[in-house]
Protein backbone atom coordinates (compact mmCIF):
# COMPACT_ATOMS: atom_id res chain seq x y z
CA UNK A 1 0.00 0.00 0.00
CA UNK A 2 1.26 3.48 -0.96
CA UNK A 3 0.98 6.40 0.63
CA UNK A 4 -1.20 7.85 -1.45
CA UNK A 5 -3.55 5.42 -1.14
CA UNK A 6 -4.20 6.58 2.55
CA UNK A 7 -7.24 9.05 3.49
CA UNK A 8 -5.19 11.62 4.74
CA UNK A 9 -5.30 15.32 4.07
CA UNK A 10 -3.52 16.54 0.39
CA UNK A 11 -1.64 18.53 2.34
CA UNK A 12 0.39 15.58 4.32
CA UNK A 13 0.78 13.67 1.08
CA UNK A 14 2.21 16.31 -0.11
CA UNK A 15 4.85 16.61 2.10
CA UNK A 16 5.63 12.91 2.23
CA UNK A 17 6.01 12.91 -1.72
CA UNK A 18 8.34 16.36 -1.34
CA UNK A 19 10.43 13.76 1.10
CA UNK A 20 10.85 10.82 -1.15
CA UNK A 21 8.14 8.70 1.39
CA UNK A 22 6.54 6.50 -0.96
CA UNK A 23 5.38 3.44 0.58
CA UNK A 24 4.98 3.25 4.77
CA UNK A 25 7.56 0.75 6.64
CA UNK A 26 5.67 -1.63 8.88
CA UNK A 27 5.65 -0.26 12.05
CA UNK A 28 4.28 2.87 10.17
CA UNK A 29 1.72 0.35 8.02
CA UNK A 30 0.36 -1.25 10.99
CA UNK A 31 -0.23 1.79 13.26
CA UNK A 32 -1.39 4.93 11.19
CA UNK A 33 -4.83 2.93 10.96
CA UNK A 34 -5.96 2.88 14.67
CA UNK A 35 -4.13 5.95 15.36
CA UNK A 36 -6.37 7.42 12.97
CA UNK A 37 -9.36 5.67 14.51
CA UNK A 38 -8.42 7.32 18.06
CA UNK A 39 -7.64 4.22 19.41
CA UNK A 40 -4.99 3.76 22.04
CA UNK A 41 -1.79 2.25 20.62
CA UNK A 42 1.30 0.31 22.30
CA UNK A 43 3.52 0.21 19.56
CA UNK A 44 7.04 -2.00 19.60
CA UNK A 45 9.88 -1.91 17.21
CA UNK A 46 13.10 -2.00 16.42
CA UNK A 47 14.91 1.38 16.38
CA UNK A 48 15.46 2.96 12.65
CA UNK A 49 11.88 1.48 11.38
CA UNK A 50 10.11 4.97 11.52
CA UNK A 51 8.71 5.55 15.13
CA UNK A 52 8.41 8.43 14.49
CA UNK A 53 6.33 9.22 11.54
CA UNK A 54 4.30 6.60 12.61
CA UNK A 55 2.93 8.64 14.72
CA UNK A 56 3.08 11.98 13.17
CA UNK A 57 1.44 11.22 9.73
CA UNK A 58 -1.69 10.11 11.88
CA UNK A 59 -1.82 12.82 14.96
CA UNK A 60 -1.40 15.52 11.96
CA UNK A 61 -4.20 14.61 9.93
CA UNK A 62 -6.36 14.23 12.62
CA UNK A 63 -5.27 17.97 14.59
CA UNK A 64 -5.50 19.63 10.62
CA UNK A 65 -9.39 18.38 10.23
CA UNK A 66 -10.34 19.55 13.67
CA UNK A 67 -8.43 22.87 12.82
CA UNK A 68 -10.32 22.99 9.58
CA UNK A 69 -13.61 22.28 11.54
CA UNK A 70 -12.98 25.53 14.15
CA UNK A 71 -11.55 23.67 16.86
CA UNK A 72 -10.52 26.17 19.66
CA UNK A 73 -7.10 27.24 20.45
CA UNK A 74 -5.12 25.32 22.76
CA UNK A 75 -2.37 22.55 23.08
CA UNK A 76 -4.19 19.08 21.98
CA UNK A 77 -1.35 16.99 21.53
CA UNK A 78 1.60 16.20 24.22
CA UNK A 79 4.21 14.79 23.23
CA UNK A 80 6.62 13.32 26.33
CA UNK A 81 10.42 12.19 25.54
CA UNK A 82 13.29 11.68 27.85
CA UNK A 83 16.22 14.22 26.01
CA UNK A 84 16.10 17.69 24.36
CA UNK A 85 18.21 16.25 21.59
CA UNK A 86 15.09 13.98 20.96
CA UNK A 87 12.99 16.48 21.38
CA UNK A 88 14.32 18.48 19.18
CA UNK A 89 14.12 15.94 16.12
CA UNK A 90 11.06 14.52 16.99
CA UNK A 91 9.81 19.12 16.42
CA UNK A 92 11.38 18.76 12.58
CA UNK A 93 9.26 15.73 11.95
CA UNK A 94 6.26 17.24 12.37
CA UNK A 95 7.09 20.63 11.15
CA UNK A 96 8.60 18.77 8.05
CA UNK A 97 5.14 16.35 7.64
CA UNK A 98 2.87 19.51 8.40
CA UNK A 99 4.37 22.07 6.62
CA UNK A 100 1.26 22.63 4.08
CA UNK A 101 -1.11 22.10 6.99
CA UNK A 102 -2.62 24.49 9.78
CA UNK A 103 -1.03 22.66 12.69
CA UNK A 104 1.33 24.35 14.99
CA UNK A 105 4.49 22.55 16.42
CA UNK A 106 6.83 23.30 19.33
CA UNK A 107 9.58 22.08 21.84
CA UNK A 108 10.20 23.22 25.02
CA UNK A 109 13.10 21.48 27.33
CA UNK A 110 15.68 22.39 29.63
CA UNK A 111 19.23 23.91 29.02
CA UNK A 112 17.97 27.23 27.06
CA UNK A 113 16.17 30.13 28.44
CA UNK A 114 12.04 29.75 29.28
CA UNK A 115 11.38 33.21 27.87
CA UNK A 116 10.99 32.54 24.39
CA UNK A 117 9.40 29.31 24.83
CA UNK A 118 6.63 31.45 26.58
CA UNK A 119 6.33 33.25 23.96
CA UNK A 120 5.71 31.27 21.78
CA UNK A 121 3.07 29.10 23.36
CA UNK A 122 1.36 32.41 24.47
CA UNK A 123 0.76 32.57 20.33
CA UNK A 124 -1.05 29.54 20.53
CA UNK A 125 0.65 25.53 19.94
CA UNK A 126 -1.29 22.37 18.47
CA UNK A 127 1.27 19.99 19.17
CA UNK A 128 4.11 20.55 21.88
CA UNK A 129 7.10 17.94 22.55
CA UNK A 130 8.47 18.06 25.90
CA UNK A 131 11.11 16.86 28.65
CA UNK A 132 9.27 16.58 31.84
CA UNK A 133 11.44 19.27 33.82
CA UNK A 134 10.80 22.12 31.54
CA UNK A 135 6.83 21.34 31.28
CA UNK A 136 6.56 21.16 34.87
CA UNK A 137 8.11 24.30 35.37
CA UNK A 138 6.07 25.84 32.89
CA UNK A 139 2.75 24.33 34.07
CA UNK A 140 3.46 25.05 37.50
CA UNK A 141 4.23 28.92 36.71
CA UNK A 142 0.82 29.02 34.71
CA UNK A 143 2.65 29.55 31.42
CA UNK A 144 1.63 26.09 30.15
CA UNK A 145 -2.04 24.33 30.63
CA UNK A 146 -2.89 21.14 29.36
CA UNK A 147 -6.65 20.36 29.89
CA UNK A 148 -7.25 20.88 26.16
CA UNK A 149 -5.04 17.70 25.44
CA UNK A 150 -6.40 14.94 23.19
CA UNK A 151 -3.47 12.74 22.63
CA UNK A 152 -0.77 12.25 24.61
CA UNK A 153 2.70 10.15 23.21
CA UNK A 154 5.27 9.00 25.30
CA UNK A 155 7.88 8.15 22.89
CA UNK A 156 11.01 6.21 24.04
CA UNK A 157 8.82 4.71 26.96
CA UNK A 158 11.75 2.07 28.18
CA UNK A 159 14.25 4.85 28.32
CA UNK A 160 11.92 7.08 30.58
CA UNK A 161 11.60 4.91 32.76
CA UNK A 162 14.93 4.24 33.03
CA UNK A 163 16.01 7.54 33.87
CA UNK A 164 13.08 7.55 36.74
CA UNK A 165 9.94 9.57 34.42
CA UNK A 166 6.98 6.87 35.81
CA UNK A 167 6.22 9.12 38.83
CA UNK A 168 6.64 12.25 36.23
CA UNK A 169 4.31 10.69 34.31
CA UNK A 170 1.59 9.88 36.90
CA UNK A 171 1.50 13.20 37.99
CA UNK A 172 1.52 14.71 34.12
CA UNK A 173 -1.98 12.00 33.80
CA UNK A 174 -4.01 13.72 36.81
CA UNK A 175 -3.23 16.97 34.77
CA UNK A 176 -4.90 16.05 30.96
CA UNK A 177 -8.52 15.18 30.36
CA UNK A 178 -9.58 11.55 31.31
CA UNK A 179 -10.86 11.75 27.98
CA UNK A 180 -8.24 11.13 25.41
CA UNK A 181 -5.88 9.00 23.13
CA UNK A 182 -2.78 7.81 24.56
CA UNK A 183 0.40 6.55 22.28
CA UNK A 184 3.59 4.56 23.76
CA UNK A 185 6.18 3.82 20.95
CA UNK A 186 9.25 1.88 22.26
CA UNK A 187 12.12 0.22 21.14
CA UNK A 188 11.82 -2.63 23.73
CA UNK A 189 9.18 -4.22 26.37
CA UNK A 190 9.20 -5.87 29.22
CA UNK A 191 6.15 -6.05 31.96
CA UNK A 192 7.31 -2.50 33.41
CA UNK A 193 6.52 -1.21 30.09
CA UNK A 194 2.96 -3.14 30.07
CA UNK A 195 2.47 -2.09 33.26
CA UNK A 196 2.81 1.44 32.97
CA UNK A 197 0.88 1.39 29.05
CA UNK A 198 -2.60 -0.36 30.71
CA UNK A 199 -2.53 1.66 33.48
CA UNK A 200 -2.89 5.12 31.63
CA UNK A 201 -5.15 4.03 29.14
CA UNK A 202 -8.79 3.38 29.29
CA UNK A 203 -9.56 1.26 26.55
CA UNK A 204 -7.41 -2.46 26.14
CA UNK A 205 -4.89 -0.63 24.44
CA UNK A 206 -3.86 -1.84 20.27
CA UNK A 207 -0.14 -3.77 20.77
CA UNK A 208 1.70 -3.27 17.45
CA UNK A 209 4.79 -5.04 17.99
CA UNK A 210 7.33 -5.70 14.97
CA UNK A 211 9.45 -8.77 16.95
CA UNK A 212 11.82 -9.47 13.80
CA UNK A 213 14.50 -12.90 14.76
CA UNK A 214 16.72 -10.67 15.96
CA UNK A 215 16.83 -7.60 17.80
CA UNK A 216 19.41 -5.84 16.15
CA UNK A 217 18.13 -4.70 12.52
CA UNK A 218 19.39 -7.24 9.36
CA UNK A 219 20.61 -3.97 8.08
CA UNK A 220 23.58 -3.54 10.12
CA UNK A 221 26.59 -5.96 10.49
CA UNK A 222 27.85 -5.89 13.99
CA UNK A 223 31.19 -7.41 15.49
CA UNK A 224 33.52 -7.85 19.07
CA UNK A 225 36.98 -6.88 18.99
CA UNK A 226 38.81 -8.19 22.21
CA UNK A 227 41.49 -5.06 22.94
CA UNK A 228 42.98 -4.06 25.97
CA UNK A 229 41.40 -1.04 27.92
CA UNK A 230 44.61 1.17 26.93
CA UNK A 231 45.22 0.12 23.34
CA UNK A 232 41.11 1.60 22.64
CA UNK A 233 42.09 4.88 21.53
CA UNK A 234 44.67 3.49 18.76
CA UNK A 235 42.06 1.51 17.51
CA UNK A 236 39.23 4.01 17.01
CA UNK A 237 42.21 6.12 15.46
CA UNK A 238 42.76 3.46 12.84
CA UNK A 239 39.13 3.17 11.71
CA UNK A 240 39.01 6.55 11.41
CA UNK A 241 41.69 6.83 9.18
CA UNK A 242 41.07 4.46 7.48
CA UNK A 243 37.67 5.80 6.73
CA UNK A 244 38.33 9.92 6.24
CA UNK A 245 34.86 10.55 4.43
CA UNK A 246 32.63 8.35 6.77
CA UNK A 247 30.70 9.47 9.58
CA UNK A 248 31.11 7.85 12.42
CA UNK A 249 29.69 7.58 16.26
CA UNK A 250 31.79 6.43 19.19
CA UNK A 251 29.87 5.45 22.13
CA UNK A 252 31.47 5.69 25.51
CA UNK A 253 30.42 5.26 29.19
CA UNK A 254 30.35 8.46 31.01
CA UNK A 255 31.03 11.86 30.11
CA UNK A 256 34.37 12.42 31.29
CA UNK A 257 35.36 9.56 29.42
CA UNK A 258 34.07 11.23 26.07
CA UNK A 259 36.23 14.36 27.01
CA UNK A 260 39.39 11.96 27.17
CA UNK A 261 38.64 10.60 24.29
CA UNK A 262 37.99 13.60 22.26
CA UNK A 263 41.24 14.79 23.75
CA UNK A 264 43.36 11.75 22.79
CA UNK A 265 42.14 12.00 19.29
CA UNK A 266 42.94 15.09 18.63
CA UNK A 267 46.68 14.61 20.19
CA UNK A 268 46.20 12.81 16.94
CA UNK A 269 45.45 15.44 15.13
CA UNK A 270 41.57 13.90 14.74
CA UNK A 271 38.80 16.58 14.84
CA UNK A 272 35.80 15.33 16.60
CA UNK A 273 32.85 16.73 18.58
CA UNK A 274 31.07 15.25 22.12
CA UNK A 275 27.62 15.06 23.18
CA UNK A 276 27.09 14.68 27.10
CA UNK A 277 24.87 15.72 29.82
CA UNK A 278 27.32 18.59 31.00
CA UNK A 279 27.08 20.71 27.85
CA UNK A 280 25.47 23.76 27.07
CA UNK A 281 22.51 22.79 25.23
CA UNK A 282 23.35 25.29 22.48
CA UNK A 283 26.94 23.27 22.49
CA UNK A 284 25.19 20.07 22.31
CA UNK A 285 22.73 21.23 19.46
CA UNK A 286 25.51 22.93 17.13
CA UNK A 287 27.54 19.63 17.69
CA UNK A 288 24.63 17.67 16.23
CA UNK A 289 24.16 19.75 13.26
CA UNK A 290 28.22 20.27 12.20
CA UNK A 291 27.67 15.95 12.60
CA UNK A 292 24.86 16.26 11.03
CA UNK A 293 26.06 18.32 8.16
CA UNK A 294 29.23 16.19 7.68
CA UNK A 295 31.49 18.93 8.58
CA UNK A 296 32.60 17.02 11.50
CA UNK A 297 33.32 12.96 10.92
CA UNK A 298 33.69 11.95 14.44
CA UNK A 299 31.31 12.37 17.37
CA UNK A 300 31.40 10.88 20.75
CA UNK A 301 28.12 10.38 22.86
CA UNK A 302 27.06 8.64 25.89
CA UNK A 303 23.90 6.54 26.11
CA UNK A 304 21.44 9.25 27.36
CA UNK A 305 22.20 12.04 25.30
CA UNK A 306 22.51 10.09 21.99
CA UNK A 307 19.20 7.90 22.39
CA UNK A 308 16.48 7.65 20.04
CA UNK A 309 18.25 10.12 17.89
CA UNK A 310 18.35 9.77 14.11
CA UNK A 311 21.19 11.36 11.85
CA UNK A 312 20.58 10.35 8.49
CA UNK A 313 24.22 8.25 6.80
CA UNK A 314 26.06 7.26 9.88
CA UNK A 315 28.79 4.86 8.62
CA UNK A 316 30.18 3.41 11.39
CA UNK A 317 28.82 3.09 15.17
CA UNK A 318 31.68 2.13 17.38
CA UNK A 319 31.31 0.91 21.11
CA UNK A 320 34.37 1.92 22.67
CA UNK A 321 33.09 1.00 25.91
CA UNK A 322 30.40 -2.01 26.28
CA UNK A 323 27.02 -0.43 27.54
CA UNK A 324 26.17 -1.36 31.30
CA UNK A 325 22.80 -1.97 30.09
CA UNK A 326 22.42 -4.94 27.51
CA UNK A 327 19.25 -3.18 25.50
CA UNK A 328 21.50 0.01 24.71
CA UNK A 329 23.75 -2.25 22.92
CA UNK A 330 20.60 -2.63 20.33
CA UNK A 331 19.89 1.16 20.44
CA UNK A 332 23.65 2.18 19.76
CA UNK A 333 23.97 0.04 16.87
CA UNK A 334 20.82 0.99 15.71
CA UNK A 335 22.47 4.48 15.00
CA UNK A 336 23.44 2.82 12.00
CA UNK A 337 22.11 1.09 9.06
CA UNK A 338 18.54 2.72 9.01
CA UNK A 339 15.52 2.36 6.96
CA UNK A 340 17.32 0.85 3.52
CA UNK A 341 21.04 2.13 4.40
CA UNK A 342 23.69 -0.63 5.22
CA UNK A 343 25.49 -0.14 8.54
CA UNK A 344 29.00 -1.21 10.41
CA UNK A 345 28.71 -1.67 14.40
CA UNK A 346 32.13 -3.03 16.17
CA UNK A 347 32.36 -2.81 19.70
CA UNK A 348 35.43 -2.91 21.66
CA UNK A 349 35.82 -5.30 24.61
CA UNK A 350 38.42 -5.00 27.31
CA UNK A 351 39.30 -7.80 29.56
CA UNK A 352 36.67 -6.37 32.25
CA UNK A 353 34.17 -6.22 29.59
CA UNK A 354 33.58 -9.61 28.71
CA UNK A 355 30.79 -9.98 31.61
CA UNK A 356 28.93 -7.31 30.00
CA UNK A 357 29.40 -8.77 26.70
CA UNK A 358 28.14 -12.31 28.16
CA UNK A 359 24.46 -10.12 29.49
CA UNK A 360 24.67 -8.33 25.59
CA UNK A 361 24.68 -11.73 24.07
CA UNK A 362 22.36 -13.10 26.24
CA UNK A 363 19.23 -10.48 25.66
CA UNK A 364 20.04 -11.11 21.95
CA UNK A 365 20.01 -14.52 21.82
CA UNK A 366 23.04 -14.96 19.77
CA UNK A 367 26.63 -14.87 20.20
CA UNK A 368 27.94 -11.25 18.78
CA UNK A 369 30.50 -12.33 16.00
CA UNK A 370 34.18 -11.95 16.42
CA UNK A 371 36.44 -9.70 14.62
CA UNK A 372 39.64 -11.49 15.62
CA UNK A 373 42.45 -8.56 15.02
CA UNK A 374 45.47 -10.59 17.33
CA UNK A 375 44.89 -14.32 16.89
CA UNK A 376 45.24 -16.76 14.08
CA UNK A 377 42.20 -16.69 12.82
CA UNK A 378 42.15 -17.07 8.72
CA UNK A 379 45.43 -17.60 7.16
CA UNK A 380 48.34 -15.26 8.92
CA UNK A 381 48.47 -13.65 12.00
CA UNK A 382 46.69 -10.12 11.92
CA UNK A 383 48.20 -7.85 14.79
CA UNK A 384 47.23 -4.88 15.68
CA UNK A 385 49.68 -1.79 16.40
CA UNK A 386 49.90 1.95 15.22
CA UNK A 387 51.11 1.11 11.82
CA UNK A 388 48.87 -1.71 10.86
CA UNK A 389 47.13 -0.97 7.56
CA UNK A 390 43.77 -1.59 8.86
CA UNK A 391 40.63 -1.69 6.41
CA UNK A 392 37.57 -2.10 8.70
CA UNK A 393 35.07 -2.92 6.34
CA UNK A 394 37.24 -5.63 4.53
CA UNK A 395 38.09 -7.28 8.02
CA UNK A 396 34.73 -7.37 9.07
CA UNK A 397 33.54 -9.41 5.71
CA UNK A 398 36.93 -11.63 6.29
CA UNK A 399 35.05 -12.35 10.04
CA UNK A 400 31.54 -12.69 8.50
CA UNK A 401 32.55 -15.22 6.18
CA UNK A 402 35.15 -17.17 8.59
CA UNK A 403 31.41 -17.48 10.94
CA UNK A 404 30.21 -18.90 8.19
CA UNK A 405 32.43 -21.60 7.12
CA UNK A 406 32.35 -22.19 10.86
CA UNK A 407 28.84 -23.02 10.50
CA UNK A 408 29.19 -25.03 8.01
CA UNK A 409 31.40 -26.98 9.34
CA UNK A 410 29.43 -27.68 12.03
CA UNK A 411 26.47 -28.82 10.19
Amino acid sequence: MKFEEYRIAPEIKRSLEKLGFKRPTDIQYKSIPPILKGEDVLAIAQTGTGKTAAFAIPVLNVLHERKIAGRPDGVKCLVMVPTRELAIQITEVFEQLGRHTRVKTYSIHGGVEQDPQIAKLEKGIDILVATPGRMFDLVSQGHLRLERVEILILDEADHMLDLGFIKDIQDLIKRLPRKRQTLFFSATIDEKIKKMAYSLVHSHAIRIQISPENRVARNVNHSVAFIPMDDKRFFLERIINQNPESKILVFVRTKVRAERVAKALERMGITSQTIHGDKEQQDRTTAMNQFRKGEVKVLIATDVSARGIDIPSVDFVVNYDLPEQPENYVHRVGRTGRGTQKGQAVSFCSEEEKELLKEIENYLGNPVNILNIDKEVYTETIEFTSDTNYDLKALMREAEEFENRKKKKKK
